[in-house]
């Protein structure tokens, strides 16, 4: 697992991106997720209740509910590796310009 963010570092920000978005003229509030894997893992849960809610049928079974959630955990894991490869190379350039 990567590094995590704190809560009260993760609220700071949202209030300066918030503020930020304002000025932009956005009326949204701006929201800061603190670590990326969560946004797949509730994008999957929405996926899966929009594709339930097509069928016609809102009733499903827990190994659909399962495989939909291991998906995205898959998904969470392969984006945990491409960020922090992305960290290593900032860094890694950072060190190299410094």
């Amino acid at each position: 697992m990567g590094q995590r963010t704190r809560f009260a570092e993760m609220r700071a920000e949202q209030g300066r991106m918030t503020q930020s978005w304002k000025a932009e003229g956005r009326l949204s509030e701006a929201w800061v997720v603190a670590d990326p894997e969560i946004v797949e893992i509730f994008s999957a849960g929405v996926s899966f209740g929009l594709e339930i809610g097509r069928r016609g049928n809102a009733a499903y079974t827990q190994d659909e509910w399962r495989k939909a959630l291991r998906e995205a955990v898959e998904r969470a894991a392969d984006l945990e590796v491409k960020l922090e490869s992305a960290r290593a190379g900032m860094s890694k350039k950072g060190k190299d310009q410094g």
